[in-house]
């Protein structure tokens, strides 16, 4: 698989990359020997950018993804975990509803000072059974996430310490690249306004459908050097769905002004003869600024049925068509799981 380089490291990661929430058994369980056998299917077509965090399943996919890790050449693939949250154990059967089906016992406080990010890289570590990371990703900071008032007081602590660990840790060559893994454009101005990032693991916000970060995100993305890595392709899935009952956008059930344009969307699909998901997945990779798609996937099939789709590529022309239906700015969700 062609690989693109992460911002100005000499880090190069595959053009399609496997994020691992599904394997922390995000919406529905995942048994072990399922998560094994899809990132088999991942390997096999040759993926070797692997996208992990602590949240997912409170410790369970950074367990399963070390574990499959583990046992491939040294150097032959690229890695991430993210940081901004701390796992603490609870007692069995007391974990709050997270949208993790049989999670780990475990809890999660926030903490985005320099200690705090030390401390998560140190439990990653150990989580799983690895002794490399190659990126870091500060996780849901920002409004969308933590509301106003409680996102000040996360984002002074990154800025005032935080990123003083992470500019540490990558001078040290502990790890070659860091950035925010977010799914909200304001909080990465914000904070590309005051520090270097390498990359952006961006949700949902650079899509066929969703182009809130075409207007002030990318130009700066090109002014600083920072590459993005474009999660959520699908939208929650109703990209890859189309408009049918009870699709999902944003996390939430789609309303009537998605559904039309997401309706308008598969039309032009379906006349070119190609399905709307496969414009899905190669949109975002038009722009030499994007470094990899990242998908998300517990099940063998679904990952081959993804990557059959990425080739060849579609006509340019039919990208031009989808623009009229596209959003610049939905509105921001309540609290959910984030990528």
């Amino acid at each position: 698989m062609k690989t693109r380089r992460i911002g100005r490291t000499k880090l190069e990661v595959t053009e399609i990359s496997y994020g691992a929430a599904p394997l922390g058994g995000l919406y529905r369980a995942c048994p072990r020997e399922q998560a094994m056998e899809t990132l088999q299917a991942a390997w096999d077509s040759g993926i070797r950018y692997f996208d992990v965090a602590p949240w997912y399943g409170l410790g369970l996919a950074e367990r399963r993804v070390g574990d499959f890790l583990r046992d491939q050449p040294d150097q032959s693939y690229v890695l991430s975990t993210k940081v901004g949250r701390l796992l603490r154990p609870v007692p069995t059967g007391t974990v709050p509803d997270y949208s993790y089906v049989d999670p780990l016992s475990f809890d999660a406080d926030y903490d985005y000072s320099y200690d705090g990010i030390m401390r998560s890289v140190e439990f990653s570590y150990a989580r799983l059974g690895l002794n490399r990371i190659d990126i870091l990703y500060v996780h849901d900071i920002g409004v969308y996430t933590h509301g106003a008032a409680k996102n000040a007081v996360y984002q002074k602590q990154l800025l005032d310490s935080g990123v003083k660990a992470l500019e540490e840790l990558k001078s040290s060559g502990a790890i070659s690249a860091f950035g925010l893994g977010v799914n909200e454009v304001p909080v990465c101005l914000d904070v590309m306004h005051h520090a270097d990032l390498d990359c952006i693991l961006l949700a949902g916000r650079y899509t066929l459908l969703d182009r809130s970060a075409v207007k002030e995100l990318l130009p700066l993305c090109r002014q600083k050097g920072t590459s993005l890595v474009v999660g959520g392709v699908f939208n929650s899935g109703i990209l890859a769905t189309g408009p049918v009952p009870g699709s999902h956008f944003d996390y939430m059930p789609a309303d009537a002004d998605v559904l039309a344009k997401v309706g308008a969307m598969e039309a032009i699909a379906k006349r070119h003869g190609v399905p709307l998901a496969a414009a899905a997945m190669q949109f975002p990779l038009r722009d030499p600024i994007v470094a990899s798609v990242l998908i998300g996937t517990a099940k063998p099939s679904s990952l081959t049925r993804n990557m059959e789709i990425v080739e060849p590529p579609l006509a340019e022309g039919i990208f031009a068509e989808f623009e009229p239906y596209t959003l610049t700015a939905p509105p921001l969700g309540a609290e959910a799981v984030r990528v």
